[in-house]
């Protein structure tokens, strides 16, 4: 019997992401576009226009390419759903990830393959039994223990569910990203104080904010551990990634579609090597500390592991904002591209550069570089440091243009 092949699937948000994740190891990466989508508010997202190249870039990778229409859908939305759907059918998009059930007839109809979103919260199989005629993989609700998902799976090799194509339905999960404090991300708080529907992607995170709890008949304040009381830990599952390959999940999902290159490019990186650690036997806890320190760098609310263990109450930051070991200071952007000596040249705009500082470059066009400079070239010539209005030159392999932005990295 042939091994089973886990799929590493990565956030893409811009184009920046989608390069980087390509760069890191993904075999598949997921995106929205227009207002169609679960992150319409926080990211910038692509439009109609983009999904031809989105797909040729993919192809030219051998990456797959999954399209999230996962809002709650109302009657004003049909014609947008519609065109865009058209559009995915022309350019050959993998899959769609949708819950509403206006998405899934119409991509039955229309012959397009279909992932269940966790927005539809699948908890048993026979909800999986359930969406079996309209799609072919299914997102779990993230409450769900490693029992309960090793549960379902069985299940559905026992019973031999199988999905629209005839294949066996197969299971994805989240391993890494922001949590939310509701029920698969179904949330209506931001809906109630700013009418901004979570659920339609205008979450504007409230839940996020420091409360105080206070008794409305004495006005006295109730004491509670932690201002952030609904503000969960980033999951985290690395050290449990093990466990997880063991119960024959099909799909590991990392969350982030409105965080940066940086944040893509490492997580993805270390759950790919850790996926390759284990197939290769070489999974140790010395090597499970070196990717959490890794991951620790980029933007986190500090790390938990979920329910997958079997935890009852979530565990919540106690900060705002992010809790990243190393953070990005922007200094200027990109001017043009010696390609004959690989050479680029980028404009400070802000800031200070000198020998032997950490950089980073994001781009649309390759995703990101970061290295430390041994050398500095200001203005033409060798120097120790650069200031706004200076030019730097440095060897890249990379063709750079004025889209390119560059950071300085400094540890927090």
């Amino acid at each position: 019997m042939a091994k089973r092949k886990i799929e590493l699937l990565a956030p893409a948000g811009s184009f920046d992401s989608l390069h980087a994740a390509i760069q890191a190891g993904a075999d598949a990466v997921y995106f929205g576009i227009e207002q169609l989508n679960m992150r319409a508010r926080s990211a910038d997202p692509f439009v109609i226009e983009d999904l031809s190249k989105i797909k040729s870039i993919c192809m030219t990778h051998g990456i797959r390419t999954y399209i999230t229409l996962n809002t709650v859908m109302y009657e004003h939305d049909m014609q947008l759903l519609k065109s865009v759907l058209s559009e995915v059918k022309a350019q050959g998009i993998d899959a769609v990830i949708g819950a509403d059930f206006a998405v899934l007839e119409l991509c039955k109809q229309m012959g397009i393959p279909l992932h269940i979103s966790t927005q539809a919260n699948v908890s048993n199989i026979e909800s999986v039994r359930f969406f079996s005629p309209y799609a072919d993989l299914i997102v779990l609700a993230r409450e769900l223990t490693l029992k309960q998902t090793h549960d379902i799976i069985r299940e559905i090799e026992r019973k031999d569910i199988r999905g629209v194509s005839g294949e066996r339905m197969k299971i994805e999960i989240f391993v890494h990203g922001a949590l939310c404090m509701a029920v698969s991300g179904k949330c209506y708080l931001s809906l109630h104080s700013q009418n901004a529907s979570a659920n339609r992607g205008a979450c504007i995170q409230n839940c996020r904010h420091p409360y105080r709890v206070i008794d409305t008949e004495t006005g006295e304040e109730l004491l509670v551990d932690n201002e952030y009381i609904m503000s969960p830990k980033d999951l985290c599952t690395i050290h449990i990634l093990d466990q997880i390959v063991d119960i024959g999940v099909d799909v590991l999902k990392i969350e982030g579609r409105s965080k940066g290159p940086d944040y893509v490019h490492t997580v993805t990186s270390c759950y790919r090597e850790a996926l390759q650690a284990i197939e290769d036997g070489t999974y140790t806890e010395e090597r499970v500390k070196e990717w959490v320190k890794r991951l620790e760098s980029v933007y986190n609310r500090e790390f938990w592991e979920g329910y997958y263990l079997g935890r009852k109450l979530g565990e919540w930051t106690s900060n705002p904002g992010s809790a990243a070991t190393q953070r990005k200071v922007y200094l200027g952007k990109g001017v043009r591209y010696y390609s004959k000596i690989e050479v680029g040249e980028f404009l400070i705009e802000t800031g200070t550069l000198k020998s032997g500082d950490m950089i980073m470059i994001t781009s649309p066009n390759f995703g990101m570089h970061s290295e430390k400079l041994t050398t500095l070239v200001v203005n033409g010539e060798p120097d120790t440091s650069a200031s706004r209005g200076d030019r730097i030159t440095l060897p890249i392999k990379y063709k750079i243009s004025g889209k390119d932005k560059l950071y300085k990295l400094l540890q927090s």
